[in-house]
């Protein structure tokens, strides 16, 4: 990889986020909640941050399943 310029403009070089690919992550995020044991319909209600909090602290979430079972 180089180190030029075009490189070194990181606004010029950096992809934008478009709303499909927003939308992928968020699907894949919800799965890995799934994944981890939650209930499907619980994740399917909730709302995109607050999933994204979630999948960041995995520990976490086998704890509050824990807690529940």
């Amino acid at each position: 990889m180089g180190t030029g310029r075009t490189l070194r403009k990181e606004s010029h070089v950096r992809p934008c986020k478009t709303p499909a690919g927003k939308a992928r992550k968020a699907k894949a995020q919800r799965a890995r909640l799934v994944k981890f044991g939650m209930a499907a319909d619980k994740v399917a209600a909730m709302g995109d941050e607050d999933v994204r909090i979630l999948v960041q602290r995995p520990a976490v979430v086998k704890k509050l399943i824990a807690k529940k079972a």
